[in-house]
């Protein structure tokens, strides 16, 4: 803050000691210029005369008005300008008081709103200006008489246009400020969506490859004594998955690294074309994995293809956890359209899930997932037992659609 800004603070801070002062400063400039007659016996001359101990009474009277001239604007008007008045009646020569009703028609201006100011405006000027012409000994077109109409025009214009600019300022600060919370509120939704958008991605990791690990570990612990190639086999099959979710945990961690951190060792986000990967790791837990295609590679945006990637393999994932044993999972792929669709169906008697009564956060992640892209997702149990993951993701994702729109308009336009 520069020193002009703290001396407006400190002054602003105490408006009574700051409108005490500007009364004594009028009360002055009011005595010097009741002390100087401008209408000598030779014309126009500057010579000294004494003013009347009236006039004295109600310059002091205007000038002690002007102290409450904030507090109560209205008032000291009506007051100033009566003092005003009585002075355009009763002085001869006239002294300057209607200087007093000038500074306070400029404060109920400055104040108060603009019709206000056009009313009490126009009534001051009627007023003092024919009083002074009425009342005063003067001819009615003297200067002085067109001087109180002046000064008086010139006061309410003056106190409308602080008026205005301090309005123009408090706006503009407003809309910079709401900008702000805006530019804040903004910033924390998008806080928001990554972190959930990096809760999901933990879940679908974490979920996938511990369920394949606690299985095979189960195996190697039944087969340990009786059949110890299989238990190192299964054991084999636990230190896949767990290299795996560590090397998909330090990717996905690697976001939250700070920009000038050291790079963290990422690879591609996963989609379709690691399905029959995924599928493998499945049927090495011991789950009966089918997989049907007709997708025409079909190239997805890299948003559906690692939505679509989730989704089969949060469902089985599910399948491995909730259907049981004997359970069989097919995965089919199938470009209907500007969709492709994507369906998990198990023939398993497991727990029955329920998409949105069930604990845990598979199938919430699952529907974010497919909203976020602005596809669909429907998920049940099936008739006659098992349970149905079906999803429609659109092939063109929406930006990249819109891009398309409008390139096309500006080549045909």
């Amino acid at each position: 803050m520069s020193t002009l800004d703290r001396a407006r603070c400190r002054i602003g801070a105490h408006p009574l000691v700051v409108d005490a002062a500007l009364a004594t400063a009028v009360l002055a400039c009011m005595v010097a210029g009741s002390f100087v007659d401008p209408h000598g016996p030779g014309g126009v001359t500057w010579s000294a005369r004494t003013p009347d101990p009236l006039s004295l009474v109600l310059l002091a009277l205007g000038a002690a008005a002007l102290v409450l001239r904030r507090r109560h604007p209205l008032t000291v008007l009506a007051l100033t300008g009566g003092v005003s008045v009585v002075e355009c009646v009763t002085g001869d020569p006239r002294a300057p008081v209607a200087m007093s009703a000038v500074i306070a028609l400029y404060t109920v201006a400055a104040i108060t709103d603009r019709p206000t100011t056009w009313r009490v405006g126009l009534l001051s000027m009627t007023v003092l200006t024919g009083t002074a012409m009425a009342a005063g000994p003067l001819p009615w077109y003297a200067q002085e008489n067109i001087g109180i109409l002046a000064w008086t025009g010139m006061a309410a214009a003056a106190g409308d246009a602080v008026r205005s600019r301090r309005a123009f300022v408090h706006a503009i600060r407003e809309r910079a400020e709401r900008a702000e919370r805006t530019r804040e509120e903004e910033a924390r939704r998008r806080v928001a969506e990554e972190r959930l958008r990096i809760a999901r991605d933990l879940h679908d990791v974490v979920a996938h490859h511990i369920a394949l690990v606690n299985v095979q570990a189960g195996v190697a612990a039944h087969v340990m004594d009786k059949r110890p190639d299989q238990a190192k086999e299964a054991l084999a099959h636990v230190r896949q998955a767990s290299r795996s979710a560590l090397d998909e945990l330090r990717a996905t961690v690697g976001l939250l690294r700070q920009s000038g951190d050291p790079e963290a060792p990422t690879e591609p986000a996963p989609g379709l074309d690691r399905l029959d990967e995924l599928a493998g790791t499945f049927r090495n837990a011991g789950l009966r994995v089918e997989v049907a295609r007709a997708d025409q590679g079909t190239e997805l945006p890299a948003a559906v293809d690692l939505a679509a990637y989730r989704v089969i393999q949060e469902a089985l994932t599910n399948v491995q956890k909730h259907a049981g044993p004997r359970a069989t999972a097919e995965v089919s792929v199938v470009r209907v359209g500007p969709n492709i669709e994507i369906t998990v169906l198990d023939d398993g008697t497991g727990d029955g899930r329920v998409p949105d009564t069930g604990g845990g956060h598979g199938l919430l992640g699952m529907r974010e997932r497919v909203t976020a892209v602005r596809g669909t997702l429907t998920t049940g149990p099936r008739y006659g037992g098992g349970f149905r993951v079906h999803a429609i993701l659109p092939v063109t994702h929406r930006t990249e659609a819109a891009e398309a729109t409008e390139t096309t308009e500006a080549s045909g336009g």
